[in-house]
């Protein structure tokens, strides 16, 4: 657990279709976020459209959740019980994680949008120890 432990940055994202087809970030172009996880077992996410400017009739997307956590090296779920998702709340928000170098990889299950189904990578680095 201890190798995820502190506050990480949102530095890039990468979003791919079932045939592996290239799709921009559900947070815009600019993707802005921060997580931070405690050694108690608690985090905290927040990840936000990070454009100063919208295009016109474009809604910003946001999402913040936090909870208590379990990470086993490979996969970490965390138990949601304060979101700005109403879906999530008393939910497990499971990722896959793996780290490249520095970096932090967190990859959420495929999800459905419209008739797409889109597999979601988000690279974080840590920007303090706690």
């Amino acid at each position: 657990m201890t190798e995820i432990i502190g506050t990480w940055a949102l530095v890039h994202t990468v979003t791919k279709d079932a045939q592996g087809r290239d799709h921009p970030s559900l947070f815009g172009p600019k993707s802005m976020g921060r997580a931070t996880f405690n050694a108690d077992g608690r985090m905290m996410a927040v990840l936000c459209d990070g454009r100063p400017d919208l295009p016109a009739n474009t809604q910003r997307e946001y999402v913040s959740y936090c909870g208590n956590y379990k990470f086993d090296g490979a996969r970490l779920v965390t138990r949601v019980d304060a979101t700005s998702d109403a879906a999530r709340m008393n939910t497990d928000q499971v990722r896959a994680v793996r780290f490249e170098g520095a970096r932090m990889v967190l990859a959420p299950p495929p999800r459905a949008i419209g008739e797409l189904t889109l597999h979601r990578e988000l690279y974080w680095e840590r920007i303090s120890e706690v």
